[in-house]
């Protein structure tokens, strides 16, 4: 599961950023699906603006993306291929996501705690594996989730999928051989302050002190 990310820090890669228009890029700590992500596709790397949600080309429901009322902004990377709303995409819309890291919840409901998950390494971003599909004029994005490791803290049986630098090269060379990807991410995690939907800033990432 992953439904919360923070923004990403490309300033200093060599990252393609002439398509981004988001504003001010970098400065949001609670990104949520339906709104406006940085995927990374193409070769060399491109950084494009995508919603968090996709739409399959195919969709014929309406003229706003609303009417598609089916919660794709995660998709499972062990069925994706065979799923209607990804097989299309599968092969050929695969992408990168770039995040700062990402939340996760634990806890009875009414008394959840948040958590949050940054690099464990010295990268200053994860990169997870995603989908993209252009629906009308619009690109949307999913994000790939995966089975658990030992990185979630026991958190959560589902967690993104994060690839390291090789485990990117092969996403997005359209490998099937999928099963081990992320297996071996290495995650940094504290609890934070419960927040709610509207907040938003620096404060949000901070560990919980006591």
């Amino acid at each position: 599961m992953c439904g919360r990310i923070v923004d990403p820090n490309l300033r200093n890669t060599e990252v393609d950023m002439s398509q981004i228009r988001i504003d001010p890029f970098g400065g949001r700590f609670n990104v949520k699906p339906t709104e406006t992500v940085v995927i990374l596709a193409k070769t060399p790397l491109i950084a494009m603006e995508a919603r968090w949600g996709l739409i399959p080309s195919w969709f014929d429901g309406g003229s706003s993306p609303k009417a598609w009322k089916a919660a794709t902004f995660n998709a499972r990377i062990e069925d994706a291929r065979e799923k209607p709303a990804f097989r299309q995409v599968w092969r050929h819309g695969r992408c990168l996501v770039p995040v700062g890291g990402f939340y996760e919840w634990s806890g009875p409901k009414g008394a959840r705690q948040p958590h949050f998950f940054r690099p464990g390494g010295n990268e200053a971003n994860l990169y997870l594996a995603g989908l993209a599909s252009r629906w009308r004029d619009l690109l949307t994005c999913t994000i790939m989730t995966r089975a658990a490791t030992g990185a979630m803290g026991g958190l959560h049986d589902r967690m993104p999928v994060v690839l390291n630098a090789d485990e990117r090269e092969a996403w997005l060379g359209s490998t099937d051989d999928v099963s081990a990807l992320g297996a071996g991410a290495m995650l940094a995690h504290h609890p934070v302050a419960p927040f709610g939907l509207q907040d938003d800033g620096p404060e949000l990432i901070e560990a919980l002190e006591g």
